[in-house]
């Protein structure tokens, strides 16, 4: 009789811990930026892991400076092939403040310099986290600080991050007119 029920304990605890571990593969396959929650992490050392699809600059205002966005590189090929991002491809939008001055190539030549903040989407077609406030029209969204890079300051997606993302919600909520990697050749 302990035998058996040694064999049951362990026969659970395989299943108990193969769930879990089929779980954990199932979210790193959905995106490794993502915990079980649908908590979103600014992705280590995208700048050097990811590829630069374009970039913006904003001259004034509470935006102002350069915007230079990234994704996986499978994600932006899938783009290609697609016009679409796959489910998990993770966009990254890094601001800069900027500079000005005169260089040899003109007057009013500008550069990024401090960080001010960064803005981190993640695709999600099937609605993974329909009860997590910043989840929703087919995206995660996330904004990180400087002064806390490891915390999602967005609470609600629809509150504070949509309204800057209205005039492209016919184009999956995303200005790619600026990333010219996604173009073929």
């Amino acid at each position: 009789m302990k035998k058996m029920h040694k064999a049951w304990l362990g026969m659970a605890a395989a299943v108990l811990l193969g769930s879990q571990m089929t779980t954990t593969a199932a979210q790193e396959e959905f995106s490794a930026n993502v915990d079980s929650e649908g908590n979103i992490s600014l992705p280590d050392d995208f700048r050097i892991n990811m590829v630069h699809l374009g970039s913006w600059f904003v001259p004034e205002g509470g935006a102002s400076g350069f915007h230079d966005v990234y994704t996986e590189k499978e994600s932006a090929l899938a783009y290609r092939e697609t016009g679409k991002f796959p489910d998990g491809a993770t966009l990254v939008k890094e601001l800069r403040a900027h500079v000005t001055g005169p260089y040899t190539t003109g007057e009013g030549v500008g550069y990024a310099t401090d960080l001010k903040q960064w803005f981190v989407m993640v695709k999600d077609s099937t609605g993974r986290f329909e009860s997590n406030p910043v989840w929703g029209e087919g995206w995660g969204w996330a904004l990180f600080t400087v002064d806390e890079p490891a915390k999602n300051a967005a609470t609600d997606y629809k509150v504070d991050c949509l309204g800057c993302h209205t005039p492209a919600k016919d184009n999956d909520w995303l200005y790619t007119e600026a990333y010219p990697t996604l173009l073929p050749k």
